[in-house]
């Protein structure tokens, strides 16, 4: 089955220039988001306070959230703790409010809903925000060495312009996911984290895969008596691997739809930034990485020599 006809051309770099304005204009909108709205952090950020019970016979986790909707509760985080019956609620204290109110309020509804002989209080803890500070920065450490060990190995793999595109794309795609995590104000916890460097490696592979493409074109294209343009090179390599780009974003999307809409409250928000990343990650492959790196074609000393060199390679 063939979804895409391998003669397909569209001219992607002819309307570079346009993508960028878009592109830059979405983000400095992302930036001012987070900027003066801010990101909703979560429990793992800012501290809260966690509650664990024991209930009289195994639970189901949404009926627990249902129960605690009432209260102001309903964004609690709620797992279960060694076995069916015994759960473990994290709730993040609005201003003024204390752990005892929130546990107290917590064991009230539950005794509403699942009657108070079967719902046990088992301990009540704080999680200081000293802890989320912590968290926070250790993220953010965590994308920085992924964004400088990509920027070391494409530099190796390929040359300093080709890291500087992937790395202008890696940026686009954080900030835009931030952004609309600003926008709408969904949680951002540790596992939106993770969500984050899973895009990077995404949209890293992706973008891999074009530049990969457009190396092996340039080295032929310099063999022809008559070579084409560079933009002429990389709108036809960006084509030729079009049918893969998006057949691997199509599957992988429709895998993270049925986490977003199947998987529960837990990792909702996990699924929501890859649903993000991966549209926005396949996005800045074709029409932020390319162009950036085309922008920097003769701006390193011995970029030319060095390129040479690479596609002498087998």
């Amino acid at each position: 089955m063939q979804l895409i006809r391998p003669d397909t051309h569209i001219d992607f770099i002819g309307v570079r220039k346009i993508a960028m304005i878009i592109s830059g204009v979405l983000l400095l909108i992302s930036v001012a988001l987070v900027g003066f709205k801010g990101l909703n952090f979560g429990i793992d950020f800012t501290g809260g306070t966690l509650v664990e019970v024991k209930f009289a016979q195994a639970v189901k986790i949404a009926d627990v959230r249902e129960s605690l909707i009432p209260a102001g509760y309903g964004q609690a985080i709620i797992q279960e703790f060694g076995s069916p019956e015994e759960i473990l609620i994290r709730v993040q204290n609005k201003a003024n409010e204390k752990s005892s109110a929130i546990s107290t309020a917590v064991l009230d509804k539950l005794g509403e809903h699942f009657g108070a002989d079967n719902v046990e209080m088992r301990r009540v803890e704080f999680v200081g925000p000293q802890v989320g500070d912590e968290l926070a920065r250790a993220g953010i450490m965590a994308v920085l060495i992924a964004m400088l060990a990509i920027l070391v190995y494409v530099t190796v793999r390929f040359e300093l312009r080709f890291a500087l595109g992937a790395d202008a794309a890696l940026i686009h795609d954080i900030t835009m996911v931030l952004g609309l995590f600003a926008l709408t104000g969904k949680e951002f916890s540790l596992p939106v984290v993770a969500a984050l460097l899973t895009v990077i490696g995404y949209s890293l592979n992706d973008t891999i895969v074009v530049f990969d493409r457009i190396r092996e074109n340039l080295a032929t294209n310099r063999k022809k008596k008559h070579p084409d343009s560079e933009s002429e090179v990389v709108n036809n390599s960006i084509n030729q691997t079009l049918s893969r780009t998006l057949m691997t974003s199509f599957t992988t999307l429709l895998v993270v739809l049925a986490l977003f809409f199947l998987g529960g409250e837990v990792i909702h928000d996990f699924a929501f930034a890859l649903i993000t990343g991966i549209i926005v990650g396949t996005y800045s492959s074709i029409y932020i990485a390319s162009p950036v790196m085309m922008a920097l074609h003769g701006k390193f000393k011995g970029n030319e020599e060095e390129a040479k060199r690479l596609e002498a390679q087998p």
